[in-house]
């Protein structure tokens, strides 16, 4: 039989199989019929972080999983893939409409997110200035020193500075529920007032613990502010007329949106 004709034959008989059509539901059907995380998986899975799971759904977008978690009374979620090995952290928004979206959303306590908030209601007396405290502009980014984005944002802020010394950027410490260290590093930052340590612990260095009940006060009171103002993800930045913006951008993206 000439080789032609028979590739043609087993590739007829390949796509004409029982076997391929199941095969092409796979993925494009219900997911979770394949794919599954109970609560107990969970729990294993973020034992490290001192946080109770609460709930497992699939998450919006598929391949993912959405966990809500609890601590200290406030919730937060975090997305595991499927193979169970990568853990993403942060908002997940819907494009183009940039509405962010959750399956535990009616879970939460605090107010939905906003696009826009007043910038005098922000509490600035608890700020770390890294840049021209007396600048025309002012940009607040509510942080975690924890969080990888915003240890990569952190340094495009130092470019930001530099290319636009008329902006005073005032960083918010808003560590989250699954970073465990990033409440006592945010305390031990407040209570030095030092850019040198805070870029320190940027950048991976050890902090030295808290010890003024001052800095547990004022950390209590950037998440309680960001919390009601439906800031739930870091980094997220505020411009100068109250927009607000999640995620971080490179220094010259940054200087032409305050432009």
């Amino acid at each position: 039989m000439p080789a032609r004709i028979f590739l043609l034959l087993f590739l007829s008989l390949i796509f004409s199989s029982t076997t391929f059509a199941m095969a092409k539901d796979g993925c494009g059907g219900d997911c979770m019929s394949c794919h599954s995380m109970s609560v107990k998986e969970a729990e294993e899975l973020f034992r490290g972080i001192g946080a109770k799971v609460r709930s497992v759904k699939p998450s919006p977008a598929k391949g993912l999983f959405e966990v809500l978690l609890e601590k200290e009374g406030k919730p937060g979620v975090l997305f595991v893939d499927y193979s169970k090995k990568h853990i993403i952290q942060g908002v997940m928004v819907e494009y183009p409409g940039l509405k962010p979206v959750a399956s535990h959303q009616s879970e939460f306590e605090s107010a939905p997110q906003t696009s826009s908030l007043d910038p005098s209601t922000i509490p600035v007396k608890y700020a770390v200035t890294i840049a021209n405290p007396k600048g025309s502009r002012k940009l607040f980014v509510f942080t975690d020193p924890d969080c990888p984005y915003c240890r990569n944002f952190h340094a495009e802020l130092h470019k930001l500075g530099a290319i636009a010394p008329d902006v005073s950027i005032n960083i918010m410490l808003f560590p989250l529920p699954m970073h465990p260290d990033a409440y006592d590093k945010s305390r031990a930052i407040l209570e030095s007032n030092s850019v040198k340590l805070l870029d320190a612990v940027f950048e991976g260095k050890e902090a030295p613990k808290p010890k003024k009940e001052s800095s547990r006060n004022a950390i209590n009171e950037i998440i309680k502010f960001g919390n009601a103002s439906g800031i739930s993800g870091t980094p997220t930045i505020v411009l100068p007329d109250g927009r607000i913006v999640v995620g971080g951008r490179d220094a010259v993206a940054l200087k032409k949106m305050l432009e």
